[in-house]
Formats: structure tokens, C-alpha cells, sequence
């Protein structure tokens, strides 16, 4: 499924009345795309969306992993699963999983892979590896690594799935086990605003993602809009705000504390104020990160 090359993903709760996984993102292929990937049990699409009706496969089956599954059973999916230690496949095979005894069997077998491995390592394994993943891919599948692995884990993984025409996503998780039994991670591709603009997503699309996480902050919801059209009406001037942030350094080193990230935070707060943007909203202070950019290029 080409259209899993997605930027970003929300899993929405699977409800029992309505069996059906919707998972959301921009688009790969072009800004503001606008992804919709669900499961039923039946072959029409719910509430006249895109559905999904393919299979789809499951590696890894540990804390994350096994509940993650759990739940594109239970809304209604083909699931097969796979796992290095096969007990761990029983409870899912209960609910209804099929098996498959290597990666590339399950990425053989299926239109869109998931894993879910512990570490970098078990991640390079069970794609690259001897009957991993890749030996199964094939244009028009999808592998969705949602491991945590650093960048060139991912681009080696990236690199052997795309090699047999198929698409791949990195979607690490915002969230622990607790939501994933309950179906509510995050699916995370970008780490900050001008990060996501500079990849080709759609920045409206992660303040979306982002605000319904565990890592949500009021703060982000309420100026992460304005940060995004680059407008800053002023509700509180930047240059209170940096003036804050000069007291709370100058009470720290009254008493002798270090308070490193307040100190860099007043730094990117005095760019922003010999840009011109002093009377500006505080929000404003994302043009001295992109002020920093352009003298880096």
C-alpha cells in the first residue's frame, strides 16, 4: 500500500461497536496529503472513507508490541504476527492472528508490515536479516518500522525496503504500554515544526498529532498554529517574555543553581529581540530558530 508512506500517524481507539482502526497522517507524497488507513471487518469502507482491506503483518510481540496487535485484531483486521520466541504469538493467534515463521513469510503474506522491535539491533535483524522483512517486500507493500532507532538504523532499514520497490515509513511511538493497550499512541515521523516543513510534511498535520499525545502541552496547542502561518498577534510581547526569563536566570544565580535549558531558551529569546520582533508575540521567537538556519546554510 503505496499510501502508507505517510508523515505522520494517530491510532484512534478501536470501539467495540464499530470495529474500525483509523489511522491518519500527511502524506509522503505531497504537502497536505491526507491519509486514512482502516480495518473492518467487511469490505466497505466506514463513514464513506478510504478503507483498508488488505492484510496486514505484525513483527514483534514484547510489551508494545502484543497490545498494538491486539487491537488491529479486534478492530476487524487480518492480522499475522511473528515473533523471535513463537509463545508469544499464542495469545494473538487466540484472538484470531494467523502465523508465519520468518519476517519475510508476514511481509510476503501481507500488504502492510508493522514492527516492533526492543532495540536498533533487533530492528536491523528482522528486516535485513536472513528471512527478514525485506527478502518479503515487494512494491505496492508498506513496512511501518515503529521501533525507536537512531537515524542511520533507520535510513539501512529504509534503504533495504524501498530497494524492492516497496514503501517505508519510520513511526516511533509516543507512548507506553498502558495506551497501547488502549489504543491510543501517537505515531511520531518529525520532531519539531521547521524539522517537519524541511522533510515535506505538513506542519498543521503534527501540531494536530502532536496535541493529542502524551507529550501535549497547552502551550503547543494554543501557539503552535500561529508558529505554523508565521503570523504572531500579540498576546503577551517577546520581550516580557525574555525579560521573565532574565529574572528567573538572575534569582538562579542568586542561588547559585544551574538552570541550562532557561539559559538557552533566553539566548534564542535575545535573537528573536535584534531581529526586530520585540513587540511581537512571544511565539515569534521560532523566526530566530529559521534566522539560524539560514546563516548555517
Amino acid at each position: 500500500m503505496a499510501a502508507m508512506a505517510a508523515a505522520s500517524l494517530l491510532c484512534a481507539r478501536a470501539a467495540a461497536a464499530a470495529p474500525a482502526l483509523r489511522l491518519r497522517g500527511c502524506g509522503g507524497g505531497g504537502r497536505g496529503a491526507r491519509l486514512v488507513f482502516s480495518c473492518s471487518a467487511s469490505s466497505s469502507s466506514p463513514s464513506g472513507e478510504g478503507g483498508f482491506s488488505g492484510k496486514v503483518g505484525f513483527l514483534g510481540l514484547g510489551i508494545m508490541g502484543a497490545p498494538m496487535a491486539s487491537n488491529l485484531i479486534k478492530a476487524g483486521c487480518d492480522v499475522t504476527v511473528w515473533n523471535r520466541t513463537r509463545s508469544k504469538c499464542d495469545p494473538l493467534l487466540s484472538l484470531g492472528a494467523n502465523y508465519e515463521p520468518s519476517p519475510a513469510d508476514v511481509a510476503s503474506s501481507c500488504d502492510v508490515t508493522f514492527a516492533m522491535l526492543a532495540d536498533p539491533e533487533s530492528a536491523v535483524e528482522v528486516a535485513c536479516g536472513a528471512n527478514g522483512a525485506a527478502e518479503g517486500m515487494a512494491p505496492g507493500k508498506g513496512y511501518v518500522d515503529v521501533s525507536t532507532v537512531d537515524a542511520a538504523t533507520s535510513k539501512l532499514i529504509g534503504k533495504h525496503i524501498t530497494s524492492t520497490g516497496a514503501s517505508f515509513l519510520e513511526a516511533p511511538v509516543s507512548g507506553s504500554k498502558k495506551p497501547a493497550e488502549d489504543g491510543l499512541l501517537i505515531f511520531l515521523t518529525a520532531e519539531g515544526l521547521l524539522l517537519s516543513e524541511k522533510v515535506g510534511l505538513d506542519p498543521n498535520t503534527l501540531v494536530e498529532v502532536i496535541s493529542q499525545g502524551a507529550i501535549s502541552a497547552p502551550m503547543f496547542s494554543l501557539k503552535g498554529p500561529s508558529m505554523v502561518k508565521a503570523a504572531y498577534p500579540t498576546a503577551f510581547p517577546l520581550k516580557h517574555q525574555q525579560k521573565d526569563l532574565r529574572l528567573a536566570l538572575s534569582l538562579a544565580e542568586s542561588v547559585s543553581q544551574s538552570i541550562p535549558t532557561v539559559a538557552a531558551a533566553n539566548e534564542l529569546y535575545k535573537v528573536a529581540k535584534s531581529l526586530g520582533l520585540a513587540d511581537q508575540d512571544f511565539s515569534a521567537v521560532i523566526e530566530a530558530l529559521k534566522a539560524k538556519e539560514e546563516q548555517n546554510k
